[in-house]
Formats: structure tokens, C-alpha cells, sequence
């Protein structure tokens, strides 16, 4: 799919060089990057297989059953063939992927996150510089999240998140003393 968009985006370079060019050439060379969280769920996906003692091929289907929608007769048509296949380690298998799905961040919801986050930021300048595009990097990533879906977040910053080590607000991390009512 990545090929394939950056393709299409060659193909259509001469209609506004200065701006798709530019573009292209900038998701090429983030490729990696852009697409870290397949080889994590790769990874997580041979480990199923090596501990269940199944092939990779039949883990890998397992994860491509949970795209389809369970009103369709071709995920039952999948669900039966994956089943036979599996035999009695089907349901262990199945139930480890699906866990492994969930803890694994969905690209696309993460861009839109960072996305509906940033539009506020952006709007009210108009020129994004280095240093203020710095500032707001540091500050995002350790603002402390005062609601979540997920009560683990509740409390801690990204940067907590990460490395699992507390930290001082990030105003006292910049020099600045906080106010504090007594």
C-alpha cells in the first residue's frame, strides 16, 4: 500500500512539482518510520506462532480474519477453513491475536489524534518555526493527561508512558517555579 501511494504520487509530480514533490520525496524517505508499528505486530505475531507451534502463515490469517466484518458470509467462509486448519489450538490462537491487535496502536487513529491536537496549536500562528515547533513537541509529550479511555494514562505524561519513570511538571523542567496555593 505504501508503494503503491507513493506511486501514485510520482505519477502526478508534474502536475504541481514544487508541492508533491516535495511530499513524495518526504514519506520515502520516513518510510521506516511510518510503518515501525507493522514489524512490532510482525514480531508479536511470531511469537504466537512459536508458542502455540503453529505456522506463521495460519497466525497471519488469524489477524486478517479480525479486518473482515462477522455479518459477512467470507469471514465465516475464512473463520470455518482457519478452524479446520487449526484444530483445537484455533481458539487459543485467535483469542491471542485479537489481544495482540489491541495493544498495538492503529496508525490512522494515532494520526488523527496527533492531528485534532495540533489543528489548535497551529490555527493561531501563522509561520511554524523550529523553536516553536520545539516547545510544542516538549510540551505535548509532557503534559500530564487528566482523562483517559484507559485508566493506566490517567495522571502521567506520554513521556511516563514510555519510560515508565515519573518527572517534575513541565514548566519546573523548563526553569520556571510553579504556583502553588498553600
Amino acid at each position: 500500500m505504501f508503494d503503491f501511494i507513493a506511486d501514485e504520487l510520482r505519477q502526478r509530480e508534474h502536475l504541481d512539482l514544487a508541492r508533491i514533490r516535495p511530499l513524495r520525496r518526504a514519506l520515502e524517505n520516513q518510510r521506516d518510520d511510518l510503518l515501525a508499528f507493522a514489524g512490532v505486530l510482525d514480531a508479536k505475531l511470531v511469537d504466537i506462532a512459536d508458542e502455540s507451534k503453529v505456522a506463521l502463515e495460519l497466525v497471519r490469517a488469524a489477524c486478517l480474519l479480525q479486518r473482515k466484518s462477522p455479518l459477512s458470509s467470507a469471514y465465516w467462509h475464512r473463520w470455518h477453513e482457519l478452524h479446520r486448519k487449526l484444530a483445537g489450538k484455533f481458539h487459543g490462537v485467535v483469542r491471542a491475536v485479537v489481544l495482540v491487535m489491541k495493544q498495538i496502536p492503529r496508525a490512522s487513529s494515532l494520526v488523527e489524534n496527533l492531528n485534532s491536537r495540533l489543528r489548535t496549536y497551529f490555527t493561531l500562528r501563522r509561520q511554524l518555526g523550529a523553536p516553536y515547533l520545539g516547545l510544542l513537541q516538549f510540551f505535548l509529550n509532557h503534559r500530564i493527561f487528566l482523562r483517559s479511555r484507559r485508566t493506566e494514562r490517567v495522571g502521567k505524561s506520554p513521556r511516563e508512558l514510555m519510560d515508565g519513570q515519573g518527572h517534575p511538571h513541565w514548566l519546573e523542567l523548563l526553569g520556571f517555579t510553579r504556583f502553588r496555593r498553600i
